[in-house]
């Protein structure tokens, strides 16, 4: 009997503590699906509502930390401009911010130089970074990607610069000159040979703000809204005669060949101009007694069929280092001979910006005193044409160097001659 009732009594004493036990484990299991994760951590649900939508739309790269620095939500551009990594914020300035405002709870920005990911050529991006807690607990980082803001106020500073160098020396050159024909006055000679002077440099104001004007239409105007199909033989014929006068005082010979009956699509006034462009400068910058060719032909390329349009020739040529730099405004091969050429450096740029707004391309292949060849890449308009006959001059010329290949039908072009 003292057995039965002691067997009882344990299996009581083990019922009731099995119960305990296992609504302990109950408790510990809800509390343990409570308890905030490391990985719930790096949820919107952390995120006050509505804030996550507000990130979405904004145009900065935006990052969310918590009172562990651990990174909530970020964007996808903080991740591509490298601020993010191994779910931390990887930029210690910005980082030491978000801490300060933490503490403070004051707004902070800064301006920083950051180095571009995955290049080792030591280019920065400039960025505009800017701290602000985030409820209680959060603190939230917007950064601003200001490098190609700063390299177009760069470009519109070094802009800005040139122009007024380049207007003033006409301007003074005029004053001096109208203060010399006053006190030359009783001297015909002297007051003739001034006026001269004068026209000279007011012709070379005068070009510099038309191509001034020119350079601004090109790149405020889309020259696609008054396209119309262009014959190439009508453009190289109005650029030779553009140049004719120059040509014949240097006696340089200007010959143009290639397939005929070609057309490109676009504005017949910017491809005018930017045609003529490079057939004054082989003029300007080729010796007296050489010559100057410009060629057409129709290339294929994979998204149809191309107009090359090369001029051609024998006069100073161009550095490798020139060439990187020939394209941008004001930049002069040889700025003495600019000078007398009445050149104003925006000639190029002019050409490049045309190509490029018709959907094509220029480029340059040039020697130091073997010459160059300027090639203008453009669209043809309409469907392909039958391949008309070839021109016996400037056909056969190699693509790269633009020099005549083994089919060329003709002889190289003679060397520049010396002259005493």
């Amino acid at each position: 009997m003292d057995v039965n009732a002691a067997v009882a009594a344990a299996a009581a004493i083990a019922g009731v503590l099995t119960g305990v036990i296992a609504m302990l484990a109950f408790r510990w299991s809800e509390r343990e699906q409570k308890r905030p994760t490391r990985t719930s951590l790096h949820t919107d649900p952390v995120l006050p509502p509505g804030v996550d939508t507000v990130l979405s739309v904004l145009r900065s790269s935006a990052v969310v930390l918590d009172e562990a620095d651990a990174v909530v939500k970020a964007s996808s551009a903080a991740y591509a401009l490298g601020l993010v990594r191994g779910g931390r914020l990887s930029v210690e300035p910005m980082l030491q911010m978000a801490r300060d405002t933490r503490r403070d709870g004051e707004i902070r920005q800064v301006e920083l130089d950051l180095p571009r990911r995955g290049t080792g050529r030591g280019e920065a991006l400039a960025v505009s970074a800017r701290v602000a807690p985030l409820g209680s607990r959060l603190v939230l980082l917007l950064v601003e990607d200001l490098t190609e803001a700063r390299r177009i106020e760069a470009v519109r500073r070094d802009f800005v610069a040139n122009v007024s160098h380049e207007l003033k020396t006409p301007v003074g050159a005029l004053s001096l000159l109208s203060e010399a024909v006053m006190d030359a006055s009783d001297d015909p000679e002297a007051v003739e040979r001034f006026a001269g002077r004068m026209q000279i440099e007011a012709t070379r104001l005068t070009n510099l703000v038309q191509e001034l004007i020119d350079l601004s239409r090109v790149q405020n105007d889309d020259p696609l809204e008054d396209a119309e199909p262009v014959r190439v033989d009508e453009l190289v014929a109005e650029a030779i005669d553009r140049c004719r006068h120059q040509a014949g005082a240097k006696q340089i010979t200007m010959a143009a060949g290639g397939t005929a009956d070609l057309h490109v699509w676009g504005n017949r006034g910017q491809l005018a101009a930017a045609l003529g462009n490079l057939v004054e400068n082989a003029v300007n910058y080729s010796p007296a007694r050489t010559r100057v060719g410009i060629a057409a032909r129709r290339v294929t390329a994979p998204g149809g069929d191309l107009i090359e349009v090369a001029v051609t020739d024998q006069g100073i040529g161009i550095s490798d280092k020139d060439k990187e730099r020939i394209f941008e405004r004001f930049y002069r091969v040889d700025p003495a001979r600019s000078r007398a050429t009445g050149g104003t450096g925006l000639g190029l740029a002019i050409v490049k910006h045309v190509a490029a707004s018709h959907g094509g391309e220029v480029t340059v292949w040039s020697a130091e005193n073997q010459g160059s060849t300027f090639t203008l890449r453009l669209p043809e308009a309409g469907a392909a044409r039958d391949r008309a006959q070839q021109h016996p001059y400037l056909d056969g010329l190699d693509e790269e160097t633009g020099e005549p290949n083994e089919s060329s039908p003709y002889e190289p072009l003679p060397a520049p001659e010396v002259l005493p």
